[in-house]
């Protein structure tokens, strides 16, 4: 399949909404919790069991994104979209089979598996395509887009509970709110693969492809420098100190007042939850964006260094203010989503747009790493203090000093990264030197009908609106759920 190239007349942006068709479908894997306690009654599972989809679903979200990025690359985001939709709804299929004749492996296979693999091509399908579509503002791009993953849980999460509410929690009920969502992301990520086009090829003057410009480095190549390595460093440092709060927030927050005069209730705590959803998903698009006034260090200076200033407040004085433990925690949450869309316009900044989308899918493995490493650092030290006989903020002390001081070790990772050494990079173009006075590109020119496109902007209202309308159910939702964390 042949990228599908934007014709005259295209409007950029039609991209983000493609990309967020996409993202905000498979941003459903955060909302998989709603499905645990009902498969657990129905199927007679444990609480470890009824994990497994989620968490083969990140496994393959990272081993899909590193080996399936070269081929997204080739074959350009339609494919990839075209995969993801098909990979993440036949997973719900699957699982909806699994449901009704009460076979759990098929839903372990169907999510976990199939789904997964629809999750990584999903996720990096639009970084390279919205890299080039804004290569004056790549953050604030990958930003729009990867704020879609965190936003999904927030329109899946309530969605899902109703459904489960209106068809039951029994496993014909599971089966059908699968088939539902199965069918549903189908129809809504097929807006992504109707409307994902790559930008026109710049052309020399004699109508030869132009090169590519500035800085560009291959994703094999990109493996052997030290700045990839680095930069893999500090993103899984980032996301374990993120994921740290985000595993267990609820009985975190619990814990740490359980013993003042202002304990937290569960109904609070689940407010506090869905605040640290809004952080996630608000510091995926606002960060990155900063990121493109600021610079991309700068920006991982921030967050890693500022971070670790958050941990320390929260392990200090934490117990003694709830406001300012909510938010520290908010702030922490921030950087963990700015980590996340941020990576993209460092990859670009650093090996540029040649295989930035390959290069990406391979970073994404420091996430695998970091999403087992935060959860087992804060519960095996909580479970350990806990058989000590420590109670309250006492449980999380120790955990919080080793995610400052991985923090800083992140911090002291981004501070060493340099510039790409030229033996990395590839020839400025493959193509034979342009005849004297031919050196000057241009854009693909346009036809004479290019005069009369039509008018983009009726489907640009139309695609925002798309993605839009499930996005402020979400965010009621949340904000719904957020005021109980006051009042409940």
């Amino acid at each position: 399949m042949s990228p599908p190239v934007a014709p005259p007349g295209w409007s950029r942006w039609l991209v983000p909404p493609a990309a967020l068709s996409v993202h905000l479908s498979i941003g459903q894997a955060y909302a998989w919790s709603v499905f645990k306690p009902p498969l657990e009654s129905a199927l007679g599972l444990s609480g470890t069991q009824s994990a497994l989809p989620f968490q083969l679903g990140i496994v393959m979200l990272g081993l899909s994104a590193a080996f399936g990025g070269t081929l997204v690359e080739r074959h350009g985001p339609r494919w990839a979209m075209t995969v993801a939709l098909v990979c993440f709804s036949s997973g719900f299929l699957l699982s909806a089979l699994g449901a009704a004749v009460e076979q759990y492996w098929l839903i372990v296979l169907g999510y976990g598996f199939v789904g997964g693999i629809g999750l990584g091509i999903g996720y990096i399908s639009p970084v390279s395509t919205l890299i080039k579509w804004f290569p004056d503002r790549p953050g604030m791009a990958t930003g729009i887009a990867i704020m879609g993953f965190g936003g999904g849980a927030l329109i899946a999460s309530p969605w899902s509970a109703q459904m489960l509410k209106s068809f039951g929690t029994d496993n014909s009920g599971i089966a059908l709110a699968f088939l539902v969502h199965g069918l549903t992301y189908a129809v809504f990520m097929l807006l992504g693969v109707l409307l994902v086009r790559v930008p026109r090829p710049r052309e020399r003057a004699d109508g030869r492809p132009a090169p590519l410009e500035g800085v560009q480095v291959s994703a094999r190549s990109a493996l052997r420098t030290p700045q990839f390595w680095l930069l893999w460093l500090v993103l899984c440092m980032n996301v374990t100190a993120g994921i740290g709060i985000l595993e267990k927030a609820a009985p975190m927050i619990t814990d740490f007042f359980a013993d003042t005069s202002t304990p937290v209730s569960a109904t609070a705590a689940a407010g506090f939850v869905a605040l640290l959803s809004a952080a996630n998903m608000a510091g995926r698009i606002g960060w990155s964006s900063t990121s493109d006034l600021i610079g991309r260090k700068n920006i991982y200076r921030v967050y890693l260094g500022v971070g670790a200033l958050m941990y320390t407040l929260i392990a200090l004085f934490g117990d003694s203010s709830k406001p300012l433990f909510v938010l520290c925690a908010l702030v922490v949450l921030s950087f963990y989503g700015g980590g996340f869309a941020t990576a993209p316009a460092y990859l670009k900044d650093l090996f540029g747009t040649y295989q930035v989308g390959a290069i990406h899918g391979r970073l994404l493995t420091a996430w695998s790493l970091a999403g087992v490493l935060g959860p087992l650092i804060v519960n095996w030290i909580a479970d350990h203090q806990e058989e000590a006989g420590r109670h309250g903020s006492a449980l999380y002390g120790t955990s919080f000093l080793i995610m400052i001081g991985l923090l800083v070790v992140g911090f002291v990772a981004n501070e060493l990264v340099r510039p790409v050494h030229a033996r990395y990079h590839e020839p400025a173009t493959t193509d034979p030197a342009p005849k004297e006075g031919n050196d000057v590109t241009r854009q693909q020119p346009d036809p004479p009908e290019a005069a009369r496109t039509p008018d983009r902007r009726p489907l640009i209202a139309f695609t925002w609106l798309w993605v839009g309308a499930p996005l402020a159910y979400g965010l009621y939702e949340l904000v719904r759920k957020a005021t109980q964390l006051f009042t409940g």
